[in-house]
């Protein structure tokens, strides 16, 4: 199968999230866990709707469920292809790297979970690096085409190179995840995951078959990014391979470290930043900041009540919470709530059905080893629905563990973006407890330099770095693609962190028993110079 190449290296100019949290926000709560509450359900079911077809997005299938289709379904195997999106144009489909393939859900009565596997276009001795999109519920088929992966999608469906795609530097994997997300399917609706536990197990199980049917994989460094609601799912993840490793089930996955980009992972914390974000950079007035404030603390109250006693208290929560946010909206003219920049100019404001376009083409969906019967709808309500539990789950709480181990984490966010902007970010990660607390809060800041110029801000104090991306609203490596993968490169070699970008007054920074000798030695020489 071949799709045309563009002529020209063009890429697209979407700028909306790859993620649609303030999607996931509105849709989630119409599942069973509101029941006792209809008003809540029915207002925020409104928004979702609302915000679908603002979004251009009318999938035919709420969610990927095929019927009777238990037969050749093998709990643990890998069925996978190499294919080519370049036709004649491109080097031979043994020798260009690219597969796709499903991976049959071992804990699971017929999930079948969809990923693509890109090797390096440099070595495949660089890193593996997993990508999780968010959402939950929105196929990874979106950061593969509009931020980091091989190929940029153009108006007429065909494909330019993409010169910042992360396989430059790492043999990557997009996963459609979890079941029933993009081609990821399944028979059975009881396979529909309520929270990290399944999702991060299910992951685990994929990584675990994808190292043995990748053998010469296996001992390359392993980084798993995310994004948005990846806030949740990475550090779920690196917890579970970590426990993993530590009892020695099965093979060791060289974990080195992971990252979360634009993340939702405290929830408590990040709701309470929106008022300040939006009014440091003058979204609201001060006297809609006092106005918006006063919902802070019923958000604060459900959130204790959802981490001691979850359940529908969680959902509770999420409306109680996510009111902060709309009320911000509402003083607002039609603003970009992924890059306060811009503003959104009616319903083709943000249209990816591109993507939606090429991945339900019979030639694509063939080359990929896809059933021609099983629709691409970018994102499934019904997924989120099913984790509207965990939308207001803490995810921080087991990141301390993994940095006193000395595993490498990285926060980072693009300083443009209002629904998870840098500022609730970078609170959660001060605000985290763990040995090296206090000396991460007083690190010098250091700047991002690309090609010359400032191209972000960054702490940093052992493993753990926080970068601030100028220029980028929710999606950095669409909005800033060059940046992103230097970002990448550098934090993946150890070369992102204050202690090698950290400013001049920092280094020069003279420390007492210095700053005496030089004093005694002036008195020496001013002394001497007096007597002659």
């Amino acid at each position: 199968m071949a799709l045309p190449m563009a002529s020209t290296p063009t890429l697209s100019k979407v700028c909306l999230t790859v993620l649609f949290l303030f999607l996931s926000i509105s849709s989630s709560a119409i599942s069973h866990g509101l029941n006792h509450n209809p008003a809540n359900a029915s207002y925020l079911h409104s928004n979702a709707q609302k915000l679908i077809r603002s979004l251009n997005l009318f999938p035919e299938e709420s969610i990927n469920i095929i019927e009777d289709d238990h037969a050749g379904f093998v709990p643990g195997q890998i069925v996978e292809k190499k294919f080519s999106f370049l036709g004649r144009s491109g080097p031979p489909v043994e020798n260009l790297g690219h597969h796709a393939g499903y991976y049959s859900l071992p804990h699971s009565k017929a999930a079948r979970m969809f990923f693509f596997f890109f090797e390096s276009r440099k070595s495949t001795d660089d890193p593996v690096v997993i990508w999780l999109t968010g959402g939950p519920g929105c196929g990874s088929e979106l950061a593969l085409f509009y931020e980091n992966g091989p190929f940029h999608i153009t108006n007429n469906l065909s494909l330019t190179w993409n010169d910042y795609g992360w396989d430059q530097a790492s043999n990557i994997i997009f996963v459609d995840q979890p079941t029933g997300t993009g081609f990821s399917y399944s028979s059975d609706d009881s396979d529909i995951r309520h929270d990290e536990a399944g999702v991060s197990n299910d992951l685990y199980d994929f990584l675990q078959e994808f190292f043995k049917t990748h053998p010469d994989f296996v001992k390359n460094d392993f980084y798993i990014f995310g994004e948005s609601y990846g806030g949740h799912y990475v550090p779920a993840l690196a917890s579970r391979v970590n426990q993993g490793n530590k009892q020695n089930q099965t093979l060791h996955i060289n974990l080195k470290g992971f990252a979360i980009g634009n993340g939702l992972t405290d929830p408590a914390i990040q709701y309470q930043a929106y008022p300040d974000f939006a009014f440091d950079n003058r979204i609201i007035t001060q006297a809609e900041y006092d106005n918006v404030s006063m919902l802070i603390p019923d958000c604060e109250q459900a959130t204790k009540t959802c981490e001691t006693q979850g359940g529908n208290n969680c959902t509770d929560a999420l409306y109680s919470c996510y009111k902060i946010f709309q009320r911000i909206l509402n003083f607002t003219d039609n603003i970009n709530y992924y890059d306060i920049r811009k503003k959104c100019e009616g319903p083709m404001c943000y249209n990816f059905t591109n993507v939606e376009r090429l991945l339900n083409m019979q030639k694509v969906k063939s080359a990929l080893g896809v059933s021609d019967d099983l629709g691409y709808a970018l994102c499934s309500l019904d997924v989120r629905f099913a984790m509207m539990e965990d939308w207001m789950k803490n995810l921080e709480v087991g990141i301390p563990d993994l940095l006193e181990e000395g595993m490498k984490v990285l926060v980072y966010a693009g300083e443009e973006d209002l629904i998870c902007n840098w500022l609730g970010n970078s609170r959660w990660v001060e605000a985290m407890q763990w040995s090296g607390q206090k000396a991460f809060q007083i690190s010098p800041t250091g700047k991002f330099v690309v090609d010359g110029a400032e191209a972000g801000s960054l702490n940093s104090y052992g493993p753990l770095t926080f970068l601030k991306v100028h220029g980028a609203g929710h999606m950095v490596p669409m909005d800033q693609p060059k940046a992103a993968l230097q970002m990448m490169t550098s934090w993946m070699g150890g070369k992102l962190n204050a202690s090698s970008l950290q400013s001049f007054s920092h280094r020069l920074k003279p420390r007492p028993l210095i700053v005496f000798f030089i004093l005694f030695l002036y008195h020496i020489i001013t002394d001497q110079s007096l007597r002659s």
